[in-house]
């Protein structure tokens, strides 16, 4: 299987490429140079494997939620290459991706992830661990005010992940009742478990056309930073 994936909504700009049974892949963290850096990231990874478009099984995307400009970043990209290769598209949520990223690095297989949403908000969704060392969502990923996040089961285990904990700890701690909560704050996405689990979904039969290969934001409200 070859698939070749991106990831844009975030601060971390990032490609992999699924190439079998290897993952090939470029990540730089630099805010607002997302739309400069990914095209060469990925004629970089193509040429590295030796590889062209016409030789991919799919291609798939970080859809979001995640940063407005990022997420429409990716999405443009990504429909681009599948309307001029005629390619299946393979959408990843960022949120899911954030949790196999944590599982990944530290082995938790019960996590909270949260983006900061700005707005006094976050993108909000439970993830534990199912089949083949994947994560899969509990319940629906929203976007909350902090103070009202709920836990669909016990606090036990779960750890926390994402810039929505580094911006609302306190807040999130005291709704999930879980004062001594384990938390990874940097947590970034990255196209390495993007293409990990569009790898999983595609061989599952999940895929859809270019035309389809839209972004969730989860609102539509931009959000902007207050100023101090």
């Amino acid at each position: 299987m070859k698939i070749l994936a991106i990831d844009t909504a975030t601060e971390g700009c990032s490609a992999a490429l699924l190439n079998d049974d290897k993952i090939i892949s470029r990540q730089e963290v630099v805010p607002r140079k997302h739309a400069d850096l990914i095209l060469p990231m990925l004629d970089e990874i193509l040429a590295e494997a030796q590889l062209s478009l016409k030789q991919l099984d799919a291609l798939a995307f970080g859809r979001g939620p995640g940063a407005f400009t990022g997420v429409r970043i990716a999405t443009g990209v990504i429909q681009g290459i599948a309307f001029g290769s005629d390619l299946p598209v393979v959408p990843v949520s960022t949120l899911r991706a954030l949790a196999q990223r944590t599982f990944n690095e530290y082995q938790h297989e019960k996590v909270l992830t949260a983006f900061d949403a700005r707005m006094d908000e976050v993108y909000w969704a439970e993830y534990a661990l199912g089949e083949n060392e994947i994560m899969q969502l509990q319940g629906e990923e929203q976007v909350i005010a902090p103070e009202h996040v709920t836990l669909s089961s016990s606090h036990q285990q779960w750890v926390g992940s994402g810039s929505g904990w580094a911006a609302y700890s306190d807040v999130l701690k005291k709704a999930v009742s879980a004062e001594s909560l384990t938390l990874y704050t940097d947590m970034i996405t990255r196209a390495d478990e993007i293409v990990t689990l569009a790898s999983h979904d595609f061989a599952q039969g999940i895929s859809v056309g270019a035309e389809n290969a839209l972004p969730v934001y989860l609102r539509n409200k931009v959000a902007k930073k207050k100023s101090a």
